[in-house]
């Protein structure tokens, strides 16, 4: 007998978090819609929705990468 499989528990709005299918893109949690989660690119942008199985927190250098684009974006004066 297979053991039932758990969701994952929802994170924190807030949380970067990597979509594994599409690439590993670092996303920041914002809520859940039905089944799925959405994330928001962490520089701003269009917000997406990906199914929780295919989402994972995302590592240090993935965290630091995604808060240094925003710093540069917002350094070149963009809207955030």
């Amino acid at each position: 007998m297979v053991p039932p499989v758990r969701p994952p528990r929802v994170p924190a709005p807030g949380t970067l978090l990597a979509d594994t299918s599409r690439g590993d893109r670092v996303g920041e949690f914002q809520g859940v819609a039905g089944p799925y989660w959405s994330l928001r690119p962490v520089g701003g942008g269009r917000e997406w929705e990906v199914e929780p199985r295919y989402v994972r927190p995302a590592l240090i250098m993935e965290q630091l990468r995604a808060r240094t684009a925003r710093l540069n974006a917002r350094s070149r004066g963009e809207v955030l």
